[in-house]
């Protein structure tokens, strides 16, 4: 069992991506397109049409057989910058997710260097150890490896995005 100290509360994956960062941007901060990039989440409904800060959302999730929703709210919202939210279950925080969109030319050809991050924010917050438990009890996963496991599907997140965004026409 890994103690609070050895817990892993931070996770931050990159790729290179061969298009702006204004395309990756527009792909990534389109949630209604995260089913398409996620290994968990596979719908998301969205309260109106603009996503920019203080947007709330609902992102449905998946991990085998079992099927959990959560609720999320959009707290970052900069085009070709930076797109970031935040996470709750039952009005208790469970974790900031964010991208970063560096851009970068190769031989005059734009590029972006992608970063996804997440915070588990299930510490020291009244109700921490309770949404702890119901994560576990929706998802299967203990929160000390929640980190482990979302390492992994960032990963394939990543490479979901950069594929889709290189493969798009125009780009």
């Amino acid at each position: 069992m890994i103690d609070a100290m050895e817990r892993e509360w931070v996770v931050e994956e990159s790729v290179a991506v061969d298009a702006g960062p204004d395309t990756v941007y527009a792909a990534v901060a389109d949630l209604r397109r995260m089913g398409e990039w996620s290994p968990e989440v596979f719908a998301t409904w969205i309260r109106g049409r603009t996503i920019a800060p203080g947007t709330r959302f609902v992102g449905f999730n998946r991990l085998g057989w079992r099927v959990w929703f959560t609720t999320g709210r959009v707290t970052v919202a900069e085009p070709g910058r930076a797109f970031a939210f935040r996470v709750t279950s039952f009005g208790m925080p469970v974790a900031l997710w964010g991208y970063r969109f560096e851009g970068f030319d190769v031989d005059g050809t734009p590029r972006t260097r992608l970063t996804e991050y997440w915070e588990d924010l299930r510490r020291d917050t009244r109700g921490a150890a309770f949404v702890s438990l119901l994560g576990r009890v929706f998802t299967g996963v203990p929160a000390e490896r929640r980190a482990e496991l979302n390492r992994r599907g960032m990963r394939a997140t990543l490479d979901r995005i950069r594929t889709g965004v290189e493969r798009a026409p125009g780009t």
